[in-house]
């Protein structure tokens, strides 16, 4: 072997023994949650929880794990063919697809069995049974991965939340607070800590909400315990621990991470999504009818599309 040979095969070899070693240290690494100092809220051993935060996932269109999908709402299509987009969000094209998501859930949701026909039921009418569609305040856990980031505001007895969409907050009493017994869409909490672990108990939250856009829902029974636990300054691990008798099997959890915004002024900004509803929920009672018809012309491949709007009265009485 030549030297310049011998040159050749010491630094291949020099080369594999500093891949490895990296890929090692990378493996051992990537096996453990990194960790890194939190900030403690003034004048106390507490984590600052405060700032501006938000999920960054597709929990809000399936808590459970899902495939792409034409259309929150869909028409059977072509015999032997895939669903399309229903005539209702049609002219919406990509905008109105549902992105595939990994889902949030740990294991499969544990419906009774009449709760599985319901949440069937549910995800067939969501364009008009989803509360979201209709701008109703989201409840818990939802609101936490709405895809709005949102605003937490901390004391020593007290932490707030606020939410971008539809004005929604709720207080988190960390001092002894009496229930007032009336359900509300946001419910009443309870919080404590475990470590550097928030620990809220959330309970009289009202029926009518739903954890997605996937019909999948609760009863009255409703009891949530989340757990907000930091990471690094810039993380929290978002835990809710799911219980409802009247629907489900068991009791079971949803896990995510949820990120400080990082801008350099970090606003939280109100969606202000009545203003968007007003016209799908009350334009009927116009004494003339604003919106009719709406006509748009996709070129040489779609053509133009003409779409008709009509009204009349409704026969269901399970408004919220």
């Amino acid at each position: 072997m030549s030297r310049s040979q011998k040159r050749i095969v010491v630094a291949l070899l020099v080369g594999t023994v500093v891949s490895l070693l990296l890929f090692a240290g990378s493996s051992t690494s990537s096996s453990q949650t990194v960790r890194s100092p939190i900030t403690r809220l003034e004048g106390t051993d507490k984590p600052n929880l405060e700032g501006v935060w938000q999920a960054l996932n597709t929990a809000n269109y399936n808590i459970e794990a899902h495939e792409w999908g034409a259309s929150l709402a869909t028409h059977p299509g072509a015999p032997g063919g895939s669903p399309v987009p229903a005539a209702a969000v049609l002219a919406l094209g990509a905008i109105g697809g549902v992105p595939p998501g990994e889902g949030v859930v740990e294991g499969e949701l544990p419906y009774q069995p009449w709760a599985v026909k319901q949440k069937q039921e549910n995800l067939a009418n969501a364009l008009t049974r989803d509360p979201e569609v209709r701008c109703f305040l989201p409840g818990v856990p939802r609101a936490t991965y709405m895809p709005y980031p949102f605003q937490i505001i901390q004391s020593v007895n007290k932490i707030m939340i606020v939410y971008g969409y539809s004005n929604a907050g709720r207080t988190i009493h960390l001092d002894s607070v009496e229930a007032s017994g009336v359900e509300s869409w946001m419910g009443h909490s309870v919080g404590k800590w475990e470590g550097d672990a928030l620990v809220v108990d959330v309970t009289q939250l009202k029926e009518a909400t739903w954890f997605d856009r996937a019909g999948n829902f609760h009863s009255d029974a409703l009891h949530v315990v989340e757990r907000y636990t930091p990471i690094t300054p810039y993380h929290l691990m978002y835990e809710a621990t799911i219980e409802d008798p009247k629907v489900f099997t068991r009791p079971w959890k949803m896990k995510m991470p949820l990120y400080r915004r990082m801008e350099e002024t970090p606003r939280f900004m109100e969606y202000r999504c009545v203003e968007t509803v007003e016209e799908l929920l009350y334009g009927h009672l116009r004494k003339e009818q604003l919106v009719r018809r709406w006509e748009g012309d996709y070129g040489r491949r779609g053509g133009i599309l003409i779409l008709e709007v009509t009204r009349k009265p409704t026969a269901r009485q399970d408004e919220p």
